[in-house]
């Protein structure tokens, strides 16, 4: 069977199964992937020998990639932006990652769209949750602002109430006794560790895929792809989408398309930027695992 027509089988098999089940839990029961062709050809900037691309402090300046939504420079900034004292993660920046991290996924092509809506729905749920008078009569205390997606892409701002840092709003919600360690709900923290769940999956696979091997040999993303997935969110998920997971990973998309997914023409390019953008994420990830640990968050239903 040809790659096509796996691809295509893939798509079917993933269709019934996201369609039954990943849906109804978000995070907590799905992940997939799927090709998509590339049309737009983008510049590609020679990030290791041109001058403009290397800051006073010898560290790589990751440009704007035009032609594309996804910028891996947006997802950088966003990601830097998150860590604060003490070993704190603002929610802004947080939410603005995922928001970036949403196009990357959406890249890959369109049946990725599920996943990427699902994950849309929990940065909404936090988003709801920091800007409802209702539910958090302390709205008016904090000048903070957290953006919301209000359609067409577009973003209004809100008032944060105690939902200003991961921190804040664990505090916030152990206080109003929003967190539930018996059964599922809504709350902001079991809707950060699905979303904190999936960041291991991302940082995994980004780590592999910036892996230049002394063998000079290069994996499949498709094969790393699994890999990260097996470390992190496959022990999380049932077995029928495990397999359905499987299915998905035939039809991720060749190395190339990701050379040009960040504006690199090689692997050594790759590399480095991948490189930069994986520490910020392990930062963050670092940051929120201590914290959700530290309250006995890690394994809220």
């Amino acid at each position: 069977m040809g790659v096509k027509s796996k691809a295509a089988l893939a798509i079917v098999i993933l269709l019934l199964f996201l369609g039954s089940l990943w849906l109804q839990g978000g995070l907590d029961y799905h992940w997939d992937s799927c090709i998509k062709g590339y049309n737009q050809v983008n510049k590609l900037h020679h990030l290791s020998n041109s001058s403009e691309a290397t800051a006073l402090d010898g560290s790589v300046i990751i440009e704007v990639c035009p032609g594309q939504k996804f910028q891996v420079s947006l997802l950088l900034s966003h990601l830097q932006a998150g860590p604060t004292d003490p070993s704190d993660v603002l929610l802004e920046p947080y939410l603005a990652s995922w928001d970036e991290l949403v196009k990357f996924m959406e890249s890959l092509g369109p049946m990725v769209g599920l996943i990427s809506k699902e994950i849309e729905t929990k940065t909404t749920i936090i988003r709801q949750l920091a800007s409802s008078p209702e539910d958090n009569p302390e709205a008016e205390l904090s000048p903070e602002i957290l953006p919301m997606k209000t359609g067409a892409g577009q973003k209004e701002p809100a008032h944060i109430p105690g939902y200003r840092s991961v921190r804040s709003m664990i505090h916030v919600e152990l206080e109003k006794d929003m967190v539930d360690f018996q059964q599922q709900t809504d709350s902001g923290c079991r809707t950060l560790l699905r979303l904190h769940r999936a960041l291991l999956w991302l940082k995994l696979f980004l780590e592999k895929l910036a892996d230049t091997p002394m063998t000079g040999r290069l994996r499949s993303p498709s094969d790393l792809c699994r890999e990260a997935y097996q470390k992190s969110l496959a022990n999380h998920h049932t077995w029928f989408v495990r397999r359905a997971a499987e299915l998905a990973f035939i039809a991720m998309p060749e190395r190339n398309f990701f050379f040009r997914l960040v504006c690199v023409q090689d692997q050594d390019e790759l590399n480095i930027v991948l490189t930069r953008v994986v520490r910020a994420l392990e930062e963050v990830y670092n940051r929120t695992q201590i914290a959700l640990e530290e309250h006995g968050m890690l394994d809220l239903p």
